[in-house]
């Protein structure tokens, strides 16, 4: 006990010397503030950097109504509530799936973006202007692949725009709401299509229960299992995947 005691009290002036020497170094200051400046340069510096933080705050924005994550995300939040679990899988890895199909689905117009339109300005071959233009016309292609002119229509109709006589007389914010509203219909027609099949087996498991006088048992109760059992055995995940992949043109 002693020696202890002397240890902790022989460690004293080494403690005071290290406060003594953490009380005189510098403290760093870190302040945000607006101040005058001379030079042009400095202004377009700070409105790069807000319109990166802007463009930042919308991705998810951009990434439901531009691609075709709307769509996937839609038939597979249908398939779970057509077999009954509603929490199973959950949300975490439903959107991840979602994602990563919609990575694969736009993975020709990435690719073109960034042939056409990322790579060229990085080394310096195009403007920025150029290198935007080359960016949205691949997405535009793919929008308009999968839209309705009925849809198109509908909106420029409501924007009181002429008539537009090519593909490129119709602004890409009209074009936006018009692929969002067509990937929406398709959607929900193709989780309508989930939907009955499985609403079929809770329909006869339904009728057989009554007939058998078992009106006391739920029929989710008996119908989950089963819908589980014929979608794993129909190898269900990939025929979904395969049937999203290919709806989209």
């Amino acid at each position: 006990m002693r020696i202890r005691a002397l240890s902790v009290i022989a460690s004293i002036p080494f403690l005071l010397l290290s406060f003594e020497a953490a009380a005189a170094a510098p403290i760093p200051k870190i302040s945000l503030g607006i101040s005058q400046s001379n030079n042009p340069q400095d202004l377009a510096t700070s409105l790069q950097i807000m319109f990166l933080l802007t463009i930042l705050s919308l991705a998810p924005a951009i990434l439901m109504l531009l691609t075709s994550f709307t769509r996937i995300i839609i038939v597979l939040s249908f398939l779970r509530q057509a077999l009954g679990t509603p929490t199973i899988p959950p949300n975490q890895v439903l959107l991840s799936f979602a994602l990563f199909l919609t990575f694969i689905t736009m993975s020709p117009v990435i690719n073109q973006i960034y042939k056409n339109a990322y790579k060229p300005f990085v080394e310096k071959k195009i403007s920025q202007s150029v290198a935007a233009n080359n960016a949205i016309e691949p997405v535009r292609e793919f929008m308009f692949r999968q839209t309705r002119e009925k849809d198109i229509k509908l909106f420029m109709n409501a924007s009181k725009l002429p008539k537009p006589r090519v593909k490129k007389d119709i602004p890409t914010m009209i074009l936006i709401p018009s692929f969002a509203m067509s990937e929406l219909k398709t959607g929900f027609e193709m989780g309508f299509a989930l939907f009955l099949a499985f609403i079929i087996i809770d329909m006869v498991v339904a009728s057989i229960l009554m007939s058998l006088g078992m009106m006391m048992i739920p029929p989710m109760m008996v119908s989950l299992p089963i819908k589980i059992l014929i979608f794993v055995m129909a190898d269900g995940w990939y025929l979904v995947a395969q049937s999203l992949i290919q709806s989209i043109r």
